[in-house]
């Protein structure tokens, strides 16, 4: 039996719906197994403040050594990362493993969240972690900041985003247009620094949308770690999930999580 292996490298999310959660979530609902090496622990509170708790350096070290190097992987992704330390190592373990196949989710604030959780480490995802990436994955707010342009707000200002952000490294950059573009269509752009693929849907108006990004990059993950193209990975990870988000649900009061497993429910799985 073939078995591919993946492994993520995020915060954990206590609610579930996010994070190191979502992730594994993702890899399990799309054939892959799922590895993990935690950076932050993240906590809410009854007014969905958010309480970050840093994993030490060393810890973080060891884990990476785990999966990257006694166990190894087929394609790896990371979420939030919380420091430029964390963000060095995280790079230095990348590139020691040899592994080839990198999705950078490069996580800057959480949802329900407006301030930035971490900005001094914007410019060491930029100069650091971005240029390893097969494929990097920001929204519209993430893209706006690593790109240095003013807040996105069109499909043309998607593009030129995608152009700056390709010029440092990368191999391909998807801009998520997501619920915060105007219009009718939750439009992503993917560019490979010659071309456009679009990616769009119908907008599904719903606030439960907890984890759509982590989910989204985790499922891109797992289809390049069977050996999909990255456009291939992208159409299958929109698919997932849009059907995640479909089928979302609430938490309480709060911002609810994707259904992780409405895709494969989509298709006839139990």
């Amino acid at each position: 039996m073939q078995v591919y292996k993946t492994v993520t490298i995020a915060g954990s999310d206590s609610s579930g719906g996010a994070g190191i959660q979502a992730d594994l979530k993702t890899f399990q609902e799309l054939g892959v197994y799922g590895m993990s090496a935690l950076t932050t622990i993240v906590a809410q509170d009854e007014s969905w403040g958010h309480h970050v708790f840093p994993v030490e350096p060393d810890t973080v070290a060891a884990q990476l050594r785990t999966a990257l190097e006694v166990i190894g992987a087929d394609a790896c992704k990371t979420g939030m990362l919380g420091s430029i330390r964390v963000i060095e190592l995280v790079a230095q373990a990348i590139a020691a493993s040899g592994i080839q196949t990198i999705v950078i989710d490069p996580v800057m604030i959480c949802k329900g969240v407006d301030e930035e959780l971490h900005p001094e480490v914007n410019e060491c995802l930029r100069e650091v972690l971005v240029p390893l990436a097969t494929v990097v994955t920001p929204n519209l707010i993430e893209a706006a900041k690593l790109s240095g342009m003013a807040p996105l707000q069109s499909v043309e200002e998607m593009k030129e985003a995608a152009r700056r952000i390709h010029r440092l490294g990368p191999s391909y950059v998807l801009v998520k247009g997501g619920g915060r573009l105007p219009g009718d269509k939750a439009i992503d752009l993917l560019y490979d620094g010659s071309s456009f693929d679009i990616f769009e849907v119908e907008k599904i108006r719903t606030t439960n949308t907890h984890g759509a990004g982590c989910s989204y990059s985790a499922a891109i993950t797992a289809e390049l770690a069977k050996g999909r193209s990255v456009p291939e990975a992208v159409a299958t990870a929109k698919a997932f999930i849009t059907e995640g988000i479909r089928h979302s649900f609430s938490l309480r009061s709060f911002v609810g999580p994707t259904n992780h497993s409405a895709y494969r429910q989509s298709k006839g799985g139990n």
